[in-house]
């Protein structure tokens, strides 16, 4: 059975680039603190892919800081400070910071105080774009960084934490970027890597491939590749409206990513359709997260105001450049599909 991924937001393919820039560095034996000719080469290529990095968010000038996730890099911006965040930020945010910022009904925050809040460029289960304040102490670039034009020196942010994984990277590696001259505290100690602000041998292989992904997101962002995207996002979110007569879509009246669709059917549990499009050969995502054998409803929703059954049964589709109108096709005649069979049973049951 063919395979269709629609699951961008959780994590993308590899990109080609992103390959062969990782296989290339896999033949550099060097250690990047080493002063000999190997050592200079291995640093060589993680001060490449930095500038890499620092051009496609449009960071120059900026110090970047690898990690190994933009949960890292969340800790990293967060520890030890009093800070705020709204209830619809990734939990690598809420367990760092008070989750007191409200939320409006289509899923925009409010933040009071912006030299004390993190903010999310965008949202990964309904794809709504936040307006950032200046002066924000650290947004949330991760969703957002590749898919939509975002400056980093134009943002009024000192911090930004980015992946890899969510542009074609690698999974494993991410960054903390700030205003050059920020002083924070190193949550990893040991030999005084990446200015003394994260310490470890850095992962040469990954940096090198999240540079390589980075230069190639640029490209597609400038070449107008997500403008396509979401062109096909239209026809998904058209005909499934047209369908789904119930479906509740999520954060549609606010300013969204070009690839994400968050919709819900109330009644019909979002693990359930996302197990039978499984079985049809689409991977997509519930807008529920499973915790020790336990269902929960989606936070992002609850806080945006929508009652506990239509948080309970949202699913995300997200696509990207290398999704087609057939794939999109496909995926709402098996959702129809999956659909009517629901609809079936409960008016028998």
């Amino acid at each position: 059975m063919k395979r269709t991924y629609l699951d961008w937001n959780a994590t993308t393919p590899l990109r080609d680039e992103a390959r062969e820039a990782m296989i290339a560095a896999m033949d550099v034996t060097g250690n990047p603190s080493s002063v000999h000719g190997e050592g200079r080469a291995a640093k060589s290529l993680i001060e490449r892919a930095r500038g890499q990095i620092a051009s496609a968010l449009g960071a120059d000038g900026a110090d970047i800081v690898f990690t190994s996730s933009a949960t890292e890099s969340a800790a990293l911006a967060m520890a030890g400070r009093d800070l705020h965040c709204a209830d619809i930020e990734h939990d690598a945010v809420t367990s760092w910071g008070d989750a007191s910022l409200p939320v409006a009904a289509d899923g925009m925050v409010t933040v009071t105080d912006p030299a004390k809040s993190v903010l999310q460029l965008a949202n990964s289960e309904t794809g709504v774009i936040q307006t950032l304040p200046d002066g924000l102490w650290c947004v949330d670039a991760t969703q957002g960084f590749g898919k939509i034009p975002f400056a980093f020196n134009w943002s009024g942010a000192t911090m930004a934490m980015i992946s890899a994984h969510k542009i074609g990277g690698p999974k494993g590696i991410g960054a903390l970027v700030m205003k050059r001259g920020t002083d924070i505290a190193a949550q990893i100690k040991g030999g005084g890597q990446e200015m003394g602000r994260r310490s470890g041998t850095e992962n040469v292989i990954g940096i090198a491939g999240f540079g390589a992904a980075a230069a190639a997101a640029a490209r597609d962002l400038d070449a107008g590749v997500w403008t396509h995207v979401e062109k096909l996002r239209t026809i998904l979110e058209k005909e499934l409206a047209e369908s789904v007569k119930d479906a509740i879509f999520i954060g549609n009246t606010a300013t969204r990513l070009p690839n994400t669709v968050n919709f819900a059917v109330p009644g019909w549990k979002g693990e359930t359709q996302v197990m039978q499009m499984d079985l049809a050969g689409y991977a997509i995502s519930a807008g529920s997260a499973c915790s020790s054998g336990k269902v929960k409803a989606s936070r992002v929703l609850r806080a945006m105001g929508h009652d506990e059954m239509t948080a309970m049964s949202s699913v995300r589709v997200s696509i990207g450049p290398q999704t087609t109108e057939t794939d999109i096709r496909g995926f709402v005649a098996a959702y129809v599909a999956a659909y009517t069979r629901h609809k079936a049973r409960n008016a028998t049951g």
